[in-house]
């Protein structure tokens, strides 16, 4: 019979074992091996019931067994030393309390999804998973973070597989009182709630759970509460799902409510207040308007409180192309905003123009989630270099007249959790060369360049721990493939042949993400017979691990994973290649380590970073990937391969594909099976493993989340918090009447006359040229703006790349036409054919970059005409 009412009976553990409760709700168990080994000692059974889960655990656990426990002194003693360490853990100093004075007080950092650990299934791919790395890094160096997100009461969908191999759908309810959560609630012990205005005197309001993530609180805002109705109370029902208007509510729930819970959490806590607001893609975009309207209710206006708030925010962008940014129709968002709605008390028109597309080949009537983001914040990031720069490109229109690589958009590229994402063997064969201590230390904190401890651990000793991670990975994938199959219809009769499914001695590659188009899931089946050749190949055979959800609205991905899923059913083969449903975390945790390649084909350069790869050679294995992403910076051949790519503009997409396909074969054929087969004198693959201990000596510490939260700190954080210090109501107010009297004068500003004193088309290396230039500035003064000569190699048509830029210095008092003088020498430092130009840019003390304000002049063409010559 099915219950009409549900509730969660928690365990009442004997007094010797309340820290228990502590340890199972901070979330730093999910990476401390020691503290899940002790839950696992508690009921080996439970826990395996659980999906190692200690909250979970401690439920299922016979109160007989915890009468048992409690009056066991060894596990006293080490239920005592896990509580010591977590204790020494959230109080000790750490990287960041070691940093010189003036660090940030506190960092929120906003996300619509978070990948911690598959017992709070809150994530969907890339984005959560880097999330959740960020915060577990920021734990391990002692940032003050304040994680913000939603709890998503389906969470993401569970996948499994129809007969036929169709993707299938399911959305299990999850209970927070299950989960490691904890409500945080007012002095009087009533529970903490946000409210939100919505159109027509309705509200939207959510609670306000803990997730304790080491040091780091993350905030996870409910809206399934009985004050709202059935349409509100659904409003974070599931992650990526439902329509525009759906989609609205949780970004405004997670942007301008996330402000108000930490507010609140700050409030009765006394955690600092954060200095900076860190936007984790567009979603969370409507936190800057909260905190406009939080500095308009003091008395600020408008424009004095957008200055502000910008210079303590911070944007990250994960989108590689247009078509990945949530937008939405400005009739809509207008609905939700002003008198009768949220935020009452700012202008509609000033809060679309901050999302609007206002330039060349902008949609004018759809505002743009990171299209405000970036007008929110005085920082933005890509997450590579590659990134980055197509970041550049693709919003360069909001900086019109500057080059793309000087678009303020900069780059930190990503990084993963090392705890979470190393396999135990592997943190075991490093301790024991360098101690326990300093192999945590190496994987979460990071900082050196290289790992040479690696280079004396014995080749025997890796080829043996490779072979172990393989006939783990082997055992694994048996047993959810015969879970898979059943799911399917399939009887145990028929599925005998699964026990022979993969070999632990052959060579196994891995592909599990998402299935987008981009990333060509189905690009290994380009050529079925040379695929089915290189699988069955008599001496140097190949195994394929598949995992990946497609969006439940994606019907092109889900028939992707349908081809792939037939091709993997077929009984020649299915012994070779197999398709795991219901990619999730626990799933990676074994698929990284056990495989000897990470395979990754997307198409270039649509994927942002992809950290995959990453997770994959922290465990010792190779990549084999499209130069995308990360690969495009830190690819080595001593790493993995590069798959050649045929990304010219002209090429069908179809032939791209044929190509890139082809050129994939020829490295299995040619470069990795060969290597992995091969045996020295001692009948080792050597080669194989001297780039097993190159990746993990050279490549490992780069991939560090601890690199990359450094980053972050150093580049971006710090700059943010004095540029929120800086912004004082008077100095913001002071630097947004400045940008409105340049906006108003800059039509007046203008290069007049440029000359120079060389008077050849040639000039020796190493010759310094005068510049003088004349210009007007209107009703501007010299204090308002940088004259500047931008000089470099040309190419065929004169465009200047890799340019130098020089300061010219005004002399003088105006002409009688009002008219400055600036003066300034060029130095020619490079060979071959060089260029200069000469342009006016604003500057102020309080800007973040000179292309800020997207104002800049040059010369005319009639100035331009007398400014000198190319030199060749």
């Amino acid at each position: 019979m099915k219950a009409i009412r549900r509730f969660t009976v928690r365990p009442v553990l004997p007094e010797p074992l309340r820290p228990l409760s502590d340890l199972a709700r901070n979330l730093r168990w999910s990476w401390h091996a020691e503290t899940r080994d002790l839950f696992q000692s508690v009921d080996p059974e439970a826990w395996a019931a659980a999906g190692g889960d200690p909250v979970r655990t401690l439920g299922r656990v016979r109160p007989a067994r915890l009468t048992e426990l409690a009056a066991d002194r060894r596990f006293l003693r080490r239920l005592t030393a896990a509580a010591d360490d977590l204790d020494d853990y959230l109080t000790g100093h750490r990287w960041y309390q070691t940093q010189a004075d003036g660090m940030p007080a506190a960092i929120a950092y906003f996300s619509p999804e978070f990948g911690i650990t598959a017992a709070l299934p809150q994530y969907s791919g890339g984005l959560g998973i880097l999330a959740g790395d960020h915060l577990k890094a920021a734990s391990d160096l002692g940032v003050p973070l304040i994680g913000v997100g939603l709890l998503y009461r389906h969470g993401y969908f569970r996948q499994t597989l129809s007969r036929d191999g169709w993707q299938q759908e399911h959305y299990p309810v999850l209970d927070p009182n299950e989960l490691p959560l904890t409500q945080l609630k007012e002095a009087d012990g009533t529970l903490a709630q946000v409210s939100l205005a919505l159109p027509g005197g309705r509200a939207l309001r959510a609670r306000i759970w803990l997730a304790q993530v080491g040091r780091v609180p993350l905030l996870l805002l409910d809206s399934d509460v009985e004050e709202n109705d059935l349409g509100e109370r659904g409003v974070t029902d599931r992650l990526y799902g439902g329509g525009s208007e759906h989609r609205l509510l949780q970004e405004m729930l997670l942007g301008i409510g996330g402000v108000r819970a930490v507010r609140t959490y700050c409030r009765l806590t006394g955690h600092p207040a954060p200095e900076v607001f860190h936007t984790n893609e567009g979603h969370a975009g409507f936190l800057g308007l909260e905190r406009i309207a939080e500095l308009c209710e003091r008395g600020l206006d408008f424009d004095s409180s957008l200055e502000a708030v910008r210079g303590g925010t911070v944007f990250t962008t994960h989108t590689p192309v247009p078509a990945g940014i949530d937008r939405f129709d400005r009739e809509l968002v207008a609905r939700h905003f002003g008198e009768d709605a949220e935020l009452p008390g700012i202008d509609v028109q000033r809060i679309l123009t901050l999302g609007m597309e206002t330039y060349p080949g902008g949609e004018p009537n759809l505002f743009n989630m990171a299209v405000m983001g970036l007008r929110l914040a005085q920082r933005a990031n890509g997450v590579s270099l590659l990134h980055g720069q197509v970041s550049r490109e693709m919003f360069a229109g909001l900086w019109p007249g500057f080059d793309p690589e000087e678009v303020p958009i900069t780059s930190v590229t990503n990084g993963v959790h090392a705890p979470t994402w190393v396999a135990p063997e592997v943190l075991r064969l490093g301790a024991r060369q360098v101690g326990s201590e300093r192999a945590e230390d190496a994987l979460a904190v990071g900082g050196s360049e290289r790992w040479d401890s690696v280079a004396e651990i014995e080749d025997q000793e890796i080829w043996e721990l490779r072979r172990t991670l393989r006939e783990q990975l082997v055992l694994e994938v048996r047993e959810r493939l015969r879970a898979s199959w059943r799911q399917r219809g399939a009887g145990g009769a028929e599925l005998g042949w699964i026990d022979g499914v993969l070999d632990p001695d052959v060579l196994t590659i891995g592909f599990a993400r998402r299935v987008p188009s981009y990333k060509r899931l189905t690009l290994m089946l380009r050529d079925r017979d040379r695929l089915m050749e290189l699988l069955l190949h008599p001496d140097r055979p190949i195994q394929i691990v598949v995992a990946g959800k497609a969006h439940p609205a994606d019907d092109s991905g889900k028939r992707l994973v349908q081809e792939l899923v037939r091709f993997a059913d077929d009984p020649r083969v299915r012994h070779r290649i197999v398709f795991l449903p219901d990619y999730g975390m626990a799933m990676a945790q074994k698929l990284y380590p056990g495989c000897d390649v990470w395979l990754n084909n997307p198409l270039r350069p649509l994927e942002a970073c992809g950290t995959s790869g990453m997770k994959a050679a922290l465990n010792g294995c190779l990549n084999l990937s499209v130069r995308d992403g990360w690969w495009d910076e830190w690819f080595q051949p001593d790493f993995g391969w590069s798959i050649p790519t045929a990304d010219g503009a002209g090429t069908d997409p179809d032939h791209r594909d044929d190509i890139e396909a082809a050129a994939l074969y020829d490295l299995l054929e040619q470069r990795v099976t060969p290597r992995f087969y091969e045996q020295g004198r001692a009948g080792l693959p050597d080669r194989w493993i001297q780039m097993v201990r190159q990746t993990l000596t050279l490549l490992g510490p780069k991939v560090l989340a601890g690199r990359m939260v450094r980053e972050y700190v150093d580049r971006l954080y710090v700059p943010a918090a004095q540029a929120h210090r800086a912004l004082t109501p008077y100095t913001a107010g002071d630097l947004a009447a400045w940008k409105v009297r340049v906006r108003a004068a800059w039509s007046g500003v203008s290069v007049d006359h440029v000359e120079t004193t060389v008077t050849s088309a040639t000039a020796e290396l190493g010759t310094t040229v005068g510049l003088r230039v004349r210009v007007g500035l209107g009703d501007l003064g010299p204090d308002d703006v940088e004259v500047q000569a931008v000089s470099g190699r040309v190419d065929a048509e004169d465009h200047i790349t890799d340019a130098t830029v020089v300061p010219l210095k005004p002399t003088g008092a105006p002409d009688l036409e009002g008219r400055l003088l600036y003066e300034g020498p060029l130095a020619l430092d490079r060979t071959g054919p060089y260029g200069y130009t000469v342009r006016i840019l604003p500057a102020h003390r309080l800007l973040a970059s000179a292309a800020e304000l997207g104002l800049v002049a040059v010369p005319s063409e009639e100035a331009v005409e007398r400014a000198g010559v190319l030199l060749r």
